[in-house]
């Protein structure tokens, strides 16, 4: 079965269900307080004949229920007189009455009793001259009959009325709540790799369906990127490793042209020696790059004070050079250490650092690079600010590409691999990563990492 014939059919179930309930609740209802009133008009009845046979108060009341009183039918009077002499059981077999009517009615005062369509109400009265009677009303209750065969037609008529009816507006119903899902179908559908930058338009509305769309476009937006991420790396990757490649086999194929010398052969191996360190260094990065990529599942997180953090890798960057100078500003630390501890893996945390700051002082020739902690609403952020050769701004999107360097840095050593790599770090501790520079103004970069929960 479709969805839609299956949304069809429980709404329609659900609502002529509903209905159902309500409709025999009603003809409970309803026939309940028929015998109630049908019991009143006897009673009433029982009432009259009393003070007109035993009483004689009025001689016309007689005449007057019957010209204007409608007689019920098969409407029958029974009037008996309770004595020591004829017991209620002599009374109920004399008159073919029903002993459980005339206990109840002597014992109660009003008694009822119904034989199949037949209703019974009978009534204790004491008369004027001090004896004690038992006045019994019967009829057929032909109007209940008549009411509830009515009433019953009429449910079941608004009752399949209200079928066709519910069926048709819960067809209309789904029709308007899913025009929008297939519109979004049909608009997924025409997406494909080579069109990931469509997005689907907002929903005016605040609701489920606008987050369904906002959902798909976050999802586009992560597709498209990470098609984008894997098109350069891929481009870029290729080329990086072939260029090493391409020089060993170069130097080989001269070396093996003819015959040459031992210092030809010597300087041609530590050309190949060379190019074999620079394509190691680059496999390791890039095999390092992957195993970061967005799984922090299995990374062990512990407590890291971040300013011993710092500390740590000031120490790192003076062994690697000491020249390089790395000045930390300890106006802007927080007053107290809770402040300082975030939730991470000290060892990536101090290898994305330690990128950032090798950076700075390599791209400012070495001159001084400030770093300082700044704390915001449960964030801690160190700021790592240089005043070095900057990135040109058109170059500034392509930072995070692997491999990627800026047009102005050909006369430094590097792979173009440590700012994404700090970028997956960051991302694995659920941190942000931000860029700020101007060509020859220097760069600033901020790590955003939250404040770690040690209260478990």
């Amino acid at each position: 079965m479709k969805t839609r014939s299956r949304i069809i059919f429980m709404l329609s179930s659900i609502i002529l269900g509903i209905i159902l309930v309500f409709s025999l609740f009603l003809y409970t209802f309803i026939s309940g307080y028929a015998f109630t009133d049908f019991y009143k008009r006897l009673e009433t009845r029982s009432n009259s004949t009393a003070h007109i046979y035993l009483e004689r108060e009025n001689e016309n009341l007689e005449k007057f229920r019957e010209e204007y009183l409608v007689r019920l039918p098969e409407e029958r009077h029974y009037i008996m007189e309770v004595t020591a002499e004829k017991t209620l059981a002599q009374q109920a077999s004399e008159h073919a009455l029903a002993l459980p009517l005339l206990q109840r009615t002597w014992a109660s005062g009003v008694g009822t009793y119904r034989d199949n369509n037949i209703l019974y109400c009978g009534i204790r009265y004491k008369a004027s001259n001090g004896k004690n009677y038992i006045v019994v009303t019967s009829a057929r209750n032909y109007y209940f009959s008549k009411l509830m065969s009515y009433l019953a037609r009429v449910l079941i008529v608004l009752v399949l009325a209200s079928a066709v009816l519910i069926v048709f507006v819960s067809y209309w119903t789904y029709q308007r709540l899913i025009k929008p899902v297939k519109s979004i179908t049909l608009k997924v559908n025409k997406i494909g790799s080579e069109n990931l930058n469509i997005r689907l338009p907002g929903s005016e509305n605040d609701d489920e369906l606008g987050e369904l769309i906002q959902t798909i476009n976050g999802m586009l937006d992560r597709l498209e990127t990470s098609f984008e991420t894997q098109n350069n790396f891929i481009s870029n990757a290729s080329h990086e490793l072939n260029t090493p490649l391409t020089s060993i086999i170069g130097e080989a194929d001269v070396a093996l042209a003819r015959s040459r010398t031992s210092e030809e052969y010597v300087e041609t191996l530590r050309s190949i020696l060379e190019e074999a360190e620079k394509l190691d260094k680059k496999t390791k990065a890039l095999l390092y790059l992957a195993q970061t990529g967005f799984n922090g599942k299995a990374v062990k997180f512990d407590k890291v004070r971040i300013d011993q953090l710092i500390f740590d890798v000031q120490e790192t960057v003076k062994r690697i050079n000491p020249r390089q100078q790395v000045e930390i500003d300890f106006s802007t630390f927080p007053d107290t250490p809770a402040k300082l501890k975030v939730k991470g893996n000290e060892q990536l945390l101090h290898l994305a650092l330690s990128n950032i700051i090798l950076n700075a002082c390599k791209y400012s020739h070495n001159k001084p690079v400030r770093v300082s902690l700044v704390h915001n609403q449960g964030f801690i952020s160190v700021l790592v600010k240089d005043w070095g050769i900057g990135i040109p701004k058109n170059e500034i999107k392509y930072i995070y590409d692997p491999f990627f360097r800026a047009s102005n840095t050909a006369n430094f050593e590097g792979y173009g691999i440590g700012l994404p790599l700090t970028r997956n770090i960051i991302k694995i501790h659920h941190g942000e990563l931000y860029v700020a520079s101007e060509e020859n103004g220097g760069t600033l970069v901020e790590i955003k990492l939250p404040l770690g929960n040690f209260h478990l």
